[in-house]
């Protein structure tokens, strides 16, 4: 399974956070993500893990997401949230931050494992109804990471100028392999 490193956006330090990665693969209709958050877990605000459930707005707090765009050249792509509570959001875009829709599908399947040093959110997505090409799929992923004083870090594989933007077409650099 092909990993991939997250940075912090140089506006955003978080000394809780040493190291980000995201694990991904994508078997047959199915997209498989490995979230794994290393550091001082007992200074992060988690909230507490439930039953999967739809919910909006979990990018306010902790929160991991992969955005994805099927097709090269074309405007509009995928947002999905997973959060360490186990709810989570899929939208999509016609074009860069526009004509957003929510969609409606499968529940995920998320665990997630907590330890001190460690978090880890294990998801499994059903990709139903998307044409994807294997050699040109691209995934931008990231995660907002809270602090127990509320402050918020954004991690992305690759972060456009200015402030943090993970919609920005620059950001969906991973290949859906």
């Amino acid at each position: 399974m092909p990993f991939f490193a997250l940075t912090c956006h140089p506006s955003t330090p978080c000394a809780a956070v040493r190291h980000v990665q995201v694990d991904a693969l994508r078997n047959d209709n199915e997209l498989w993500l490995r979230y794994s958050l290393e550091g001082d877990i007992a200074a992060l605000r988690l909230p507490e893990s439930g039953p999967p459930r739809r919910d909006d707005g979990l990018w306010r707090h902790t929160c991991f997401e992969a955005f994805l765009k099927c097709r090269p050249g074309a405007a509009d792509y995928r947002e999905f949230n997973f959060a360490p509570s186990g709810a989570w959001a899929v939208y999509h875009f016609d074009a860069y931050r526009e004509g957003i829709a929510v969609v409606e599908l499968e529940p995920p399947a998320i665990v997630v494992l907590r330890g001190r040093r460690l978090l880890e959110l294990d998801v499994r997505v059903k990709l139903d109804g998307l044409a994807l090409n294997d050699a040109d799929s691209r995934l931008g992923l990231s995660a907002v990471i809270e602090d127990n004083a509320g402050g918020l870090s954004y991690w992305a594989c690759a972060h456009a100028p200015g402030k943090p933007d993970f919609h920005h077409p620059g950001s969906f650099i991973c290949p859906l392999a």
